[in-house]
Formats: C-alpha cells, sequence, structure tokens
C-alpha cells in the first residue's frame, strides 16, 4: 500500500488554482522530494493531504484514509509528523512546556533522544529563541512520537550547515528504519542527497515524477572542451547538444614544452602544431542528451587539450523543467 496516493487532486481559490490535478504516490520507505519554487503549490499540497484544508476536486489518501473524512484522518494523524513551513509555537512558554503539551496529545516515545540529537534550548522561553532554535525544536516534536510517515515542508529553513547535516543523517537513519518521508522544498542539493524519487511543480500543475538518477540521466550531462584549433558551431551540429558556448582563446606562450615535441593528446598532427604554434585554441561546452556514440565521434574528429565530462548540476536540471525547455 502507498503511504500517499493522490489523484486528479485540485485546489481552488476562487479564480484562483492552487494545484491542478495533481497525481503521484509515495511508496512506504520512501524520502519523496516535492519541488518547487514558491507560489508553486507545495504548501498548498501538504495543507490538503493533512486535511487542513479540502480539495476542490479529486482524492488523497493518508496511510489509507481519505483525507476528506475527518474522522478517519484523525486516527492516522496518531502515526503522522508534521512540520510547517514556519514553526509557530506560543512565544511566553518553554520549549518543554511546548512539547510536553504536544506529548499529552500523541505521546512522545522518542523525546530524549531527538532533544539529545537536536538541543534546542527547551529550558528558556520560546521568545528567546533564534529562528533555528524554533526550528530544532518544530523537528523533536515532529518525530517524537515515533510517527511512520513524516510530512515537512521546507525543513532545513534556517538551520546552520552543521545542524543541516545533523539533520539528513537522521533522516537517512530514520527511512533505514522503515518511515516514509515526504518533504518539499527548493534546496536541491538536500533533495539530491536524500531522496528516491522528486516530483517537480510548476504553476499548481506535476510537471514530472522520476527517480534523482532517471531525472539526471534525462537531462543529460555537462560537457567541456578545449580544442587546438579554430572550430565553429557547425561541428557541433547534432541532435542531443543544447545551450552551445562556443570562446576562441589564446594561449599565453604560444606552445608547451610536450607541444614543441609535436606530442598532442598522443597525435603527431601537423595542422594541430601549427594551431599551437599560432595559439589558436577554441573552449566548446554545452549540455549533452544524445546517443553517446555521436558524441565521440564528434569529438573525435578534433585534436583535443581538455575533455571533461560530468553529470548535469540538478539546479540547472530543475532550471530546465521549470523553464518549460523539452528535456
Amino acid at each position: 500500500m502507498a503511504a500517499i496516493e493522490v489523484s486528479g487532486l485540485t485546489k481552488e481559490y476562487g479564480s484562483v488554482i492552487g494545484i491542478d490535478s495533481l497525481t503521484f504516490s509515495v511508496e512506504e520507505g520512501e524520502v519523496f522530494g516535492f519541488l518547487g519554487p514558491n507560489g508553486a503549490g507545495k504548501t498548498t499540497t501538504i495543507r490538503t493531504l493533512l486535511g487542513f484544508q479540502s480539495p476542490t476536486t479529486g482524492t488523497a489518501t493518508v496511510l489509507g484514509c481519505d483525507t476528506r473524512n475527518e474522522r478517519d484522518l484523525r486516527s492516522a494523524k496518531a502515526d503522522i509528523g508534521y512540520l510547517p513551513a514556519t514553526p509557530a509555537f506560543d512565544e511566553s512558554v518553554t520549549g518543554s512546556e511546548i512539547l510536553d503539551l504536544h506529548a499529552r496529545v500523541k505521546g512522545a516515545e522518542r523525546r530524549e533522544e531527538l532533544l539529545e540529537r537536536f538541543d534546542p534550548p527547551v529550558g528558556r522561553p520560546v521568545r528567546e529563541y533564534s529562528t533555528g532554535n524554533v526550528q530544532k525544536l518544530a523537528i523533536v516534536q515532529a518525530f517524537m512520537h515515533d510517527p511512520t510517515l513524516v510530512i515537512m515542508d521546507e525543513p532545513t529553513s534556517g538551520l546552520d550547515p552543521l545542524v543541516q547535516q545533523r539533520f539528513n543523517d537522521f533522516i537517512r537513519a530514520e527511512q533505514r528504519r522503515g518511515v516514509t518521508v515526504f518533504f518539499s522544498s527548493h534546496v536541491l542539493s538536500e533533495v539530491r542527497r536524500l531522496c528516491d524519487r522528486v516530483a517537480i511543480l510548476r504553476d499548481g500543475q506535476l510537471i514530472t515524477t522520476e527517480s534523482i538518477e532517471a531525472l539526471l540521466h534525462r537531462s543529460g550531462k555537462v560537457v567541456h572542451l578545449r580544442i587546438i584549433g579554430e572550430v565553429d558551431e557547425s561541428a557541433f551540429e547534432f541532435d542531443g547538444v543544447h545551450d552551445l558556448e562556443i570562446r576562441a582563446v589564446s594561449t599565453a606562450d604560444g606552445m608547451s614544452d610536450s607541444d614543441s615535441e609535436h606530442e598532442i593528446n598522443g597525435h603527431a598532427d601537423e595542422l594541430a602544431f601549427r594551431s599551437v604554434q599560432s595559439g589558436s585554441e577554441t573552449e566548446v561546452s554545452f549540455t549533452f542528451t544524445g546517443n553517446v556514440n555521436d558524441l565521440v565521434d564528434a569529438v573525435g574528429r578534433h585534436t583535443l587539450r581538455e575533455f571533461d565530462i560530468e553529470e548535469a548540476p540538478l539546479d540547472d536540471v530543475f532550471m530546465r523543467f521549470y523553464g518549460g525547455d523539452d528535456v
């Protein structure tokens, strides 16, 4: 059974559509990232999943319970942890008193373990907390009753880098225990480290749902070349080349010691040697999504000083989806 099942979920606010016909599922034990910039519909989706608001159309189940059925969803919430984007606590009371209240409602089997791990200053009034300490207190309350599903909205907001790393390690350990994690984020490096799959949301609509590996594979590799001699764009007019950039450069001294022996990339190529003497080189970079054999054939026609190929940064992948470019 899926921990979360969403089908045709739509939420309208008068003439404004918050989310539009979302359909996806989150499997038990999965860490699922929900990506999109502010205003994309991430928080609207989370609030609908938790029953804080009713969908206009469509359905959603959480731990097998229909989110439109208040009684069923109330019983399911005993096994759900929730971390909102901007936690709000009574600032006149201490962190301990906040946790005492949550403990009476839902239990606190893991309270001490989590306090030791995240160390919010629970003896002080919340009004004295920094943003990071409020977030640490919210993390403790979300997990202290040992939920089987945790739903989080921008969970590392306000945390310093060391605490972010501690939180990431904790989430990976929770997954090994079988906990399902659904969280929205725009911190793409965090999503890449933690998630099994991601959904990308744009203007309330689901653009894609894929594994991180499949998303990066489908979105290509970044290729950087430094070619000896002059090259123009026509040399890279083949399927799979995107965002091509070509720049002519001059070497500082015309040629290096190794170049003077005509040994360039293992070739004694006279044409390339003359190019080296004249200091003529070309830097080429592009994103490649095509057949790797085509890439090898094209690159093999040139004499190279440098050839680097790497995975596309997830930030670039996301911006291509959000910008509406074909991938």
